[in-house]
């Protein structure tokens, strides 16, 4: 099955903060395609690579960037695809820097942005987006949430039978 999300990242430093978006996005299964991308240092790939997303069947790119953090920008500069933009706590400012720089895009081209770190929230934000179109995805991320909720309820009833009345 090919890739219907794009994550992205500015270095190979980054993976550590992105393989939370590898992780939900297989948990949902759902295919993506990973790779450095580097705004900076690589910006002729960056054109190929957001300008061909489409083409290439892709639905939603995720973009992971520390510091100054322009690749989400300007991935989303590059193409019509949704970007959903993970901001990295790569320097001294812990994120903030980077959290800044991607949400504060100028108006026609939106990235989406979920809180620094959260690769996790981007990869379910990106499955929401596809699942407007894809009724078993959507019945996937109900099962997910379901999950969560009755991990909840478990932990708060461990409690209760845990505490002194």
């Amino acid at each position: 099955m090919s890739a219907l999300v794009g994550i992205i990242m500015g270095s190979d430093s980054d993976m550590a903060t992105m393989q939370a978006a590898v992780d939900m996005l297989a948990t949902l299964n759902l295919p993506y395609e990973i790779d450095i991308v580097s705004a900076h240092r690589t910006p002729d790939k960056l054109h190929s690579y957001a300008s061909s997303a489409e083409k290439r069947g892709l639905k939603v790119i995720i973009a992971g960037a520390g510091g100054a953090a322009h690749l989400p920008g300007m991935a989303a500069a590059l193409t019509v695809l949704p970007v959903i933009g993970v901001p990295i706590s790569a320097t001294k400012l812990q994120g903030i820097d980077a959290l800044l720089s991607i949400v504060q895009m100028p108006t026609g081209v939106p990235v989406a942005t979920v809180a620094i770190d959260n690769a996790a929230n981007a990869a379910i934000l990106a499955a929401q987006i596809i699942a407007t179109g894809d009724h078993a995805l959507r019945e996937r991320l109900r099962s997910y949430r379901e999950t969560l909720r009755d991990q909840v309820l478990q932990k708060s009833a461990e409690l209760h039978n845990k505490t002194p009345r």
